[in-house]
């Protein structure tokens, strides 16, 4: 059997030549199995893997055969496909990949190819629904083909890949309105005005309903309220309570239209919820580790305001890819007493310690800051302190630190 590497290396990276083209014409040649599944279609700049974590779990506990398809992954490219939580095995995946790749007229993007390979996945075990997660933007996203999704959803928007989507709020939300069909539920989060604006006119003139979530409450740590559900939260921080509230609408959404889901389903859906890489509790080499991919300045608020928490400083272990918003995100993240290990993002277009320190001296001139060059050394070596530490800034960071941690280390 051919391993993934081998077919995915030749193929461009994933997401970053937009348009629909390419993939409707292989999706037609494929029989359009995007359009055989019932399906929620999950856009926004934070919070989308998240709110499809809460759908697929919540939907499983209901008793559905759930697909879910979300990017990037962390570990494994089988992670991005998965059934009832279950990643797709690699003998599968590279069976679906080839068949994909020999139908396909002419080359595709990594994207493109894993996304049509979700489909014909999804399609072929007969899911009941299919939970996709958007790439990049929404409009000429490769997931968008489906033609009436049960909901769309916009979980927020931020100034993120402003170079492929447009440099305003504006522009950009008129990007990820781009999944709304004609007719089909739209659900969104809390927006800023000039976002809420462009897609709640989007709405309209698609004839779409839409709805827009309060987020929940907090009646103790961990604990959510909306309305009379009270449930347990086991991701971290205050974003949640906006996430778990736009999933708790999302499946309002679907009981109007006939889904049996029942308020202990949902409880115990979100109880067991798991996504890794955002505000994990985890350890390196036995002491407690935060992990978290921030990589934009609204995920790195979320992220500072749950460390804020702590109430002392705090050692982070950060890198960026060289793409990424690197003042607003270290503004964000940085207090003057904090300490700064900056590294590499392995096997990825890097932002250099060298070039990330100059961004942290013109934020805090006399911070307590460090290069490496490579994680594990800067990760080590934070321990040198007793304050706590966050790793942060990329998902693909993470990724790494989590094939890593897979494996004995080796000092």
């Amino acid at each position: 059997m051919v391993d993934l590497d081998t077919i995915l290396t030749p193929w461009q990276r994933a997401g970053m030549s937009l348009g629909l083209e390419r993939i409707q014409a292989l999706m037609t040649i494929l029989g359009n199995p995007q359009d055989k599944i019932p399906v929620v279609h999950v856009a926004g700049s934070n919070g989308k893997g998240s709110v499809c974590a809460y759908l697929s779990t919540i939907l499983t506990t209901a008793g559905y055969r759930v697909g879910r398809y979300t990017s990037p992954h962390l570990v494994d490219w089988n992670e991005r496909i998965c059934i009832n939580n279950q990643p797709i095995s690699t003998d599968r995946l590279t069976t679906v990949l080839q068949h994909v790749q020999a139908k396909s007229p002419e080359p595709l993007t990594k994207f493109e190819l894993i996304t049509a390979a979700a489909w014909s996945y999804f399609a072929s075990e007969k899911v009941d629904i299919a939970i996709i997660e958007v790439g990049l933007g929404g409009r000429l996203d490769a997931t968008n083909t489906v033609s009436k999704p049960l909901v769309s959803v916009i979980t927020s928007i931020s100034r993120e890949h402003w170079q492929q989507l447009g440099e305003t709020i504006p522009e950009i939300a008129g990007e990820k309105a781009g999944i709304i069909k004609q007719g089909c539920a739209v659900v969104i989060g809390q927006l800023p005005i000039e976002a809420t604006q462009v897609i709640t006119q989007r709405a309209q003139e698609l004839q779409a309903p839409c709805r827009q979530i309060t987020p929940a409450i907090e009646i103790s740590p961990g604990q959510g309220q909306i309305g009379d559900l009270i449930y347990s939260m086991p991701l971290l921080g205050d974003i949640q309570l906006h996430n778990s509230a736009l999933a708790i609408e999302v499946i309002n959404q679907l009981r109007t239209q006939g889904w049996q889901i029942s308020p202990q389903q949902i409880q115990a859906g979100i109880a067991n919820t798991q996504w890794l890489g955002r505000m994990h509790q985890t350890e390196w080499q036995g002491q407690k580790l935060l992990v978290d991919g921030a990589h934009n300045p609204e995920s790195a608020i979320a992220l500072r305001n749950y460390v804020d928490r702590w109430q002392m400083p705090v050692t982070w272990v950060i890198g960026m890819l060289n793409t990424k918003e690197h003042l607003p995100i270290l503004q964000a993240l940085l207090r003057p007493d904090d300490r700064v290990h900056l590294v590499p993002v392995p096997e990825e277009i890097t932002a250099t310690p060298a070039e990330l320190m100059n961004v942290v001296r013109s934020v805090y001139p006399d911070i307590t800051a460090q290069t490496y060059g490579d994680w594990p050394s800067g990760l080590t070596a934070a321990y040198d302190y007793p304050a706590p530490v966050v790793m942060s800034g990329s998902l693909y960071l993470l990724g790494d630190f989590y094939r890593l941690q897979q494996k004995p280390f080796k000092p």
